[in-house]
């Protein structure tokens, strides 16, 4: 065999060895710690819910939940029917997209480069902590990231393709209808980014090199056919169900929360250009050369990078899994920065991948904010018509490991003209209960009506934090408890005799 037959029999044998080993690398570790609070518990438990009530409608406490779109509940709901109701069946979604998008990047470069690069680039990707955390986390972020990243790299690789008449289409047309779908399940998985960001990287990186005819190739109406068939049943399916869905769903938690100020972690704008070389270490000790590369496809990452950072910088809201858009330039700039003689690749790889072991490990042992403890207590002693009692908190991962089959009720001061004004689980509720204002009469009640939660022919569950038990105590004097965990109290009251009703 020559040496000029081996890397191209490389570049076209199918990659099962590397999608095997970043499958293993991935999943290895999604078990060992609980749902981290309050993304994780809140997502996991709407999954939940979905699987025992319907598998169209995302319901937050029996109330629905129009904060985002239901791909990742669907996976977690496959994945919950498969392998049982635990940490690692929610965590199989979001891994799987975190794979797709590795294996899309490896794809990308061996055919750019070669797959000594595409390697390295796969490294680079798979040990870094945002995307290693990312790929065992519980919600939106992962997925909407690997559809935007692979509906880009199919963009560019339709586009490669000449546009000649002569040329067949059979060149171009799948890889454009395979952008348009990724576009079409990144709306499904986080909302209208999905296809936001594939145009802002896409469309200018084109006309600065006044590609007036793939411009036009980008308007595919085969692929955007595809991609309204992916999006709108669902969209469809919600707002003749719930005629305020559009205003909530597009209006409210996109235009108005993109320019909103008053959401929490409110960030300044240099806030993302920080955080994505900080969350990339130890690759990016070597950023300064893979920034300086040139190129077409390096002038794409570059651009690509900036479009993704420049984006989430405008809103004063920002947490760092937005920015997992911008993993896969990130890793390419790198992994070509790395790939020559004398940098220590292999060694950076054994320290990042060591980093990244000792978070999860770090995490688990810290395992910040859960109630596994409280809601596993809960499940062994509840039965069947007893009620569940939160008070004047939203214990998010609860419901998912006592596995609730009803509605907790959440007593709190639902009154308080300050609810609209703060981004915390009361506004969660509050926003879900205008949509079904009877199911919500059912679980939302005030402090006032605590002691009339008591009564009647069974026992009583309730769970509060630390600060609220005096009062809880005093409303209904028979509870006591049974169980303190780490961040909860679990009380039991007797059942309890009514007073009769007032003429």
């Amino acid at each position: 065999m020559t040496p000029a037959v081996a890397p191209l029999q490389a570049q076209r044998a199918p990659p099962w060895r590397e999608a095997l080993l970043l499958a293993l690398w991935l999943l290895a570790t999604v078990w060992v710690r609980p749902l981290l609070l309050p993304d994780e518990g809140r997502y996991a438990g709407v999954a939940f819910e979905m699987l025992r009530g319907s598998a169209l409608l995302p319901t937050l406490n029996g109330l629905p939940f129009f904060h985002k779109p239901p791909l990742l509940y669907w996976a977690d709901l496959a994945s919950m029917q498969l392998f049982g109701i635990d940490e690692f069946a929610v965590r199989v979604g979001p891994a799987l997209m975190a794979w797709a998008m590795g294996l899309a990047l490896f794809l990308h470069l061996r055919r750019a480069y070669g797959v000594g690069t595409a390697r390295i680039g796969l490294l680079v990707l798979a040990t870094s902590p945002l995307y290693f955390v990312g790929a065992q986390y519980v919600n939106h972020d992962m997925g909407v990231a690997a559809c935007i990243s692979m509906a880009v790299l199919a963009a560019v690789r339709a586009l490669e393709a000449p546009a000649a008449p002569a040329v067949s289409t059979s060149a171009w047309q799948p890889w454009m209808l395979l952008a348009w779908l990724f576009c079409g399940l990144g709306v499904l998985a986080k909302g209208l980014i999905g296809i936001v960001l594939p145009a802002l990287i896409v469309l200018p990186w084109l006309a600065a090199q006044q590609r007036w005819r793939d411009l036009l190739r980008l308007l595919h109406l085969p692929g955007i056919a595809l991609a309204a068939l992916v999006v709108l049943p669902w969209m469809w399916a919600m707002q003749s169900r719930y005629p305020a869905f559009f205003d909530y769903f597009i209006v409210e938690q996109h235009f108005r929360r993109y320019a909103g100020v008053s959401f929490n972690n409110q960030m300044p704008f240099w806030f993302f250009a920080l955080a994505l070389p900080l969350l990339m270490l130890p690759w990016t000790l070597w950023l300064w050369p893979a920034l300086r590369l040139r190129g077409r496809q390096a002038g794409l990452y570059l651009w690509w990078l900036v479009a993704v950072v420049g984006f989430f910088s405008l809103p004063s809201s920002k947490l760092v899994g937005y920015v997992m858009p911008a993993l896969v330039p990130m890793a390419a700039l790198l992994a070509l920065a790395m790939n020559r003689p004398g940098r220590p690749w292999r060694q950076v790889a054994a320290g990042a991948a060591a980093t990244c072991l000792l978070l999860i490990g770090l995490l688990a042992w810290k395992a910040p904010g859960s109630h596994r403890d409280v809601g596993l207590a809960l499940s062994q002693r509840l039965q069947p018509g007893e009620r569940v009692v939160f008070v004047d908190h939203y214990f998010y991962d609860v419901p998912f490991y006592a596995r609730l089959q009803r509605p907790a009720v959440v007593v709190s001061q639902w009154d308080d003209p300050d609810i609209a004004l703060k981004d915390n689980w009361r506004k969660e509720l509050q926003d879900a209960a205008r949509f079904d204002k009877a199911a919500a009469a059912r679980t939302l009640w005030p402090w006032a009506r605590m002691a009339e939660l008591a009564c009647g022919a069974n026992a009583t569950w309730w769970l509060t934090a630390a600060e609220t038990l005096p009062r809880l105590q005093q409303a209904v004097p028979g509870a006591t408890v049974v169980q303190v965990g780490r961040h909860a109290l679990l009380l039991r009251s007797p059942a309890l005799g009514c007073p009769p009703a007032e003429p």
